[in-house]
């Protein structure tokens, strides 16, 4: 008979085996020692809410309880913020492309964020979007109103976890550790 407990990860509850959750708290106790940054505490919440989606995702809705190799596979997913390996587990693909969702981007904003969210959306270079945008709104056509709308539609990339979608890039801890930096 194993012991199992109950686990808040990511504002949700999950119950875990013993063995699954030592493994899981030794691992956010590592990643917490390496990423050693000022907004650790951002990241750390992504990082359990990321947590908590794949375990939503393996578990479903029922009252399966997450083991040890649920665990392993989120653990190698994820990975460590320096892109090291943890003992036992293998790397992931960090540079897996996943699809990509529109923010403004804050990082990189003059005004709103709209151009750079654009611009990282598409993948392509900042100034140009400004200049098109400049051209419309000096134009007379509707450029004035198309950026007004989409400053209202388009949400702000606040967490690590948007900031990744917006570049299309996978949420894993090294990619999360990238936009630990930044400020709000």
């Amino acid at each position: 008979m194993k012991k199992v407990i109950n686990a808040g990860i990511g504002g949700r509850s999950f119950t875990i085996d013993e063995d699954a959750y030592k493994r899981l708290d030794s691992y956010l106790t590592l990643f917490k020692s390496r990423l050693g940054s000022a907004s650790a505490g951002e990241v750390m919440d992504d990082l359990e809410s990321r947590i908590a989606e794949l375990f939503t995702a393996e578990v479903g809705s029922g009252l399966r309880v997450v083991d040890l190799s649920m665990v392993e596979k989120v653990i190698s997913q994820l990975g460590m913020p320096d892109g090291s390996e943890m003992p036992g587990v293998n790397s992931p693909e960090a540079d897996a492309k996943v699809p990509r969702k529109l923010f403004r981007d804050m990082d990189d904003r003059r005004i709103a964020g709209v151009c750079s969210g654009l611009a990282a959306y598409f993948d392509i270079d900042v100034v140009l979007v400004r200049v098109l945008m400049l051209v419309a709104l000096v134009a007379g056509t509707s450029g004035f109103w198309i950026y007004v709308i989409l400053w209202i539609a388009v949400p702000k990339a606040e967490t690590a976890a948007q900031k990744c979608e917006l570049r299309g890039m996978a949420p894993t801890a090294e990619n999360l550790a990238k936009f630990s930096n930044y400020q709000k």
